[in-house]
């Protein structure tokens, strides 16, 4: 059957160009990558194939020995990578290679500088992959055929990298994929076989099928080289890394490992390598980044932890493997307990997988449990970049609810900045005596934290509070109510009651005041009427006049307003205003007997007390009009 060439050319899609550039001068002091990142790629069709041959042998087409192979021609100037993998056809060629189809693009290039050194680091999260190439190539083609197509459904792809692709069907007789790079000018030091073998050795050692190049011609006596005889030599040690013994494998080797099933440039911050025998038997090798990935937000997106069976690639991004909060996690999880055709609907189910969930789950907690204790500035590092994230463990994780409590950290009025330092256990070592509650409070912003009027007391008294401004933190206070015995408490919520930290002498002044304060608190709620729940005295406040508090069982102003923003319909419950007995404007209210003017100034108070929890008003000109008019008759 004859070969409908059928050839077109498009155009990158605008983001591909971004990256191609980009690349092009921020990794070019790491170039050698190419080839790790071009292999690597090559492997994972390897592994796709496998998987899905499982179920149609007919997918090897006769061909069952997987390998990558890589050439190189002098006088041509190029380098070839070839792969009998799973391949692709037409519109996986477009899909994969035209475009980048992930979610997140945006926020990644959103992160980018213009600073070379730090966008490098930003490309390497992203996964170049197959635009590795343009680094050293100006030109690079690519032939290709899905495992199952016949010979006339190949298909050629070719493009420079500057802003254009052409593509059109071929014959190809093999399946698999073979990637040309026409090198650029200067980038001669590739057309060398030493040079090739030592990049393959240095990051590709531990892929687990060969990669062949063919052997250098040694020549005889005469110092001639016959170029008739050609053998093959396999160039890595094609044995997948997680089944060496921990004892014969380098810190280097873990490393470049990491860097392999990742995509990532930089070195893991830490790793677990277990092999588990008994009633389960499977091997873990996991990986904790130094950094967070671009998508690290996207929680729909489940990658890093490959799952094998006996050694055979079965499927990645499976949440199954590992909870959400840890979805940054990256590594390979090998079992001879499960059978070769399993699929997603079997893992769910898994008794088999369950166990080596929970059992991976412990031991990446217990490795961040002893590097918190051993190695703070490393937990430290670790906590800026995936700290929010933990922080959605304890809602997710009952099981291990309390060594997560552990290790989570945040800013308090005690630490002096917005840098989360502070464990729970570093709160509970320094509570006042008596002090039987954990306070914090939620916020937009650690300033509008830390200058918060329900603090004031807190400060007054030297109560330390938990500053929480992540947005997640209101979810975490929601599924993390005690810590150590001791329960958390808002201190914007519900009346305050500071327990045994005020003597009996306070709170018997505390009730004569609000005695004289009760026809005050009357008139103030008849004024406010539907705007508030209640009206009261408080003793939070020592410099503010008034404050907005919460109902103990109502949702926070901060969570009301998240939810709002992020478009949710959100019938808010109605604020309690407390009112500071000692401040003047409160002495001055109590004595005014113009209803309109105190009408005016509890409207201020109120949208005053609003402003400073960070809410909005809804009729600001109407705030700024009688503020006016307050101010004109003090002068």
């Amino acid at each position: 059957m004859g070969v409908d060439a059928h050839k077109e050319t498009l155009g990158f899609q605008t983001e591909v160009k971004q990256l191609l550039n980009l690349m092009i001068h921020s990794l070019y002091s790491n170039k050698e990558i190419f080839l790790r990142e071009l292999i690597s790629n090559a492997a994972d069709a390897a592994d796709k194939l496998r998987f899905e041959a499982l179920s149609d042998d007919a997918l090897y087409e006769d061909d069952a020995e997987l390998k990558i192979r890589v050439a190189f021609d002098e006088k041509a100037r190029t380098i070839t990578i070839t792969d009998n993998g799973i391949g692709m056809n037409r519109q996986e060629v477009i899909d994969n290679i035209g475009t980048i189809a992930r979610s997140g693009t945006k926020a990644f290039f959103g992160k980018l500088t213009g600073d070379q050194a730090k966008d490098s680091q930003l490309i390497g999260q992203f996964g170049v992959g197959f635009y590795s190439a343009f680094i050293v190539a100006d030109k690079v083609t690519l032939k290709t055929r899905r495992a199952g197509l016949t010979a006339e459904h190949g298909v050629l792809w070719e493009s420079g990298g500057e802003g254009e692709f052409s593509i059109e069907t071929i014959e190809k007789p093999t399946r698999g994929t073979e990637i040309t790079l026409h090198l650029r000018e200067g980038e001669d030091e590739f057309l060398n076989g030493w040079r090739i073998r030592n990049v393959i050795r240095k990051y590709s050692d531990h892929i687990n099928l060969p990669i062949v190049m063919n052997k250098e011609p040694v020549p005889d006596e005469d110092g001639k080289i016959d170029d008739s005889v050609i053998e093959d030599e396999t160039v890595n040690k094609a044995t997948a890394l997680w089944t060496l013994s921990k004892n014969d494998i380098t810190d280097d080797q873990y490393k470049e490992f990491y860097k392999q099933v990742a995509h990532d440039f930089e070195d893991p911050l830490s790793w677990s390598h277990n092999k588990v025998e008994g009633n389960t038997e499977y091997t873990s090798l996991l990986y904790i980044p130094s950094r967070a990935p671009f998508d690290l937000w996207d929680r729909d997106r489940m990658h890093g932890i490959k799952l094998y069976v006996k050694r055979v690639f079965i499927m990645e991004d499976s949440e199954q493997l590992m909870p959400r909060y840890l979805r940054f996690i990256r590594g390979v999880i090998d079992t001879n307990d499960l059978p070769l055709n399993v699929s997603r609907e079997i893992l769910q189910s898994s008794k088999v997988i369950d166990s080596i969930r929970t059992a991976s789950v412990k031991k990446i907690l217990s490795e961040l449990s002893k590097m918190a204790k051993n190695e703070p500035e490393q937990y430290s590092k670790f906590w800026k970049e995936f700290g929010q994230v933990i922080k959605e463990g304890p809602g997710e994780d009952f099981a291990n609810k309390e060594t997560l409590a552990k290790l989570l950290r945040f800013a308090t009025t005690e630490s002096g900045s917005a840098e989360q330092t502070v464990s729970l256990e570093d709160y509970v070592g320094r509570m006042k005596e008596k002090q039987d509650k954990i306070y914090y409070i939620t916020a937009e912003s650690y300033a509008a934290a830390k200058n918060s009027p329900h603090l004031e007391v807190f400060r007054k008294k030297g109560i330390e509070v938990l500053l929480l401004t992540d947005r997640v933190d209101e979810w975490l206070v929601n599924s993390l109510t005690d810590f150590d015995g001791k329960h958390l408490q808002s201190v914007a919520k519900g009346d305050l009651d500071l327990g045994e930290l005020e003597d009996e002498q306070e709170k018997k002044a505390h009730e004569e005041v609000e005695k004289n304060f009760e026809d005050l608190v009357e008139r103030v709620k008849k004024t406010l009427d539907e705007k508030v729940k209640d009206v009261r005295i408080t003793h939070r406040l020592t410099d503010s006049p008034a404050c907005l508090v919460a109902d103990n069982y109502d949702m926070s102003a901060n969570l009301e307003r998240m939810l709002k923003a992020a478009g949710q319909q959100v019938s808010g419950s109605k604020p309690i205003l407390e009112l500071n007995p000692e401040h003047p404007m409160v002495a001055k209210l109590k004595d005014e007997s113009n209803d309109d003017k105190f009408g005016d100034w509890v409207s201020i108070l109120f949208d005053q007390a609003l402003l400073a929890e960070g809410g909005q008003l809804d009729d600001p000109a109407s705030f700024v009009k009688k503020l006016n008019a307050m101010l004109l008759q003090q002068a």
